[in-house]
């Protein structure tokens, strides 16, 4: 993947947005990215931040990242990859165990050589001073699948008939 400085041109604002929301580009993530009005949520940043790598709009993903928000824009440093970004989907949206603090586990999907490819991540955000920002991915790939407990032969019995296990499916 090769780094780029310039920018896709936006689409109209009575155009479907990139994250996939369903809403127009005008009143979803247009004016965040304009920064006409901060996102609401973490889930609204998490969708204009997508959409700033769709159209490769390296200021925003700047000024939205804890980190580099506290340092100036370096159009040479902080150029965005070219990759073909083409859609994303939202898993969940949950709050942290802080008030100004969010978790967006979501699914982005891009091209590779004419293959769809998705990363799968779970990021965590952080509202400082009103406004969200992307602070890191806390996992990256699909959540773990938890093992079922083993069940004990004189627990209830699984499948609900109100015997003991050993006495029911256990036998």
């Amino acid at each position: 993947m090769s780094s780029i400085s310039h920018k896709r041109p936006r689409p109209e604002s009575s155009a479907s947005c990139p994250c996939g929301s369903g809403q127009p580009f005008g009143s979803c993530c247009e004016p965040v990215l304009l920064q006409q009005q901060p996102a609401a949520t973490a889930e609204a940043l998490m969708r204009s931040r997508f959409t700033a790598h769709v159209l490769r709009d390296a200021r925003h993903l700047h000024r939205t990242y804890l980190d580099s928000s506290r340092r100036p824009y370096d159009e040479t440093k902080d150029a965005v990859d070219d990759v073909e970004w083409t859609r994303l989907a939202i898993l969940a949206h949950e709050p942290g165990p802080r008030p100004d603090t969010a978790f967006v586990d979501f699914t982005a999907y891009y091209n590779v050589e004419g293959a769809e490819q998705a990363l799968h991540e779970k990021s965590e955000f952080h509202r400082l001073d009103g406004h969200w920002l992307y602070v890191r991915s806390v996992r990256v790939g699909p959540a773990p699948v938890r093992a079922q407990l083993k069940v004990g032969r004189n627990d209830p019995c699984p499948c609900g008939s109100g015997r003991k296990y050993k006495q029911c499916c256990g036998r």
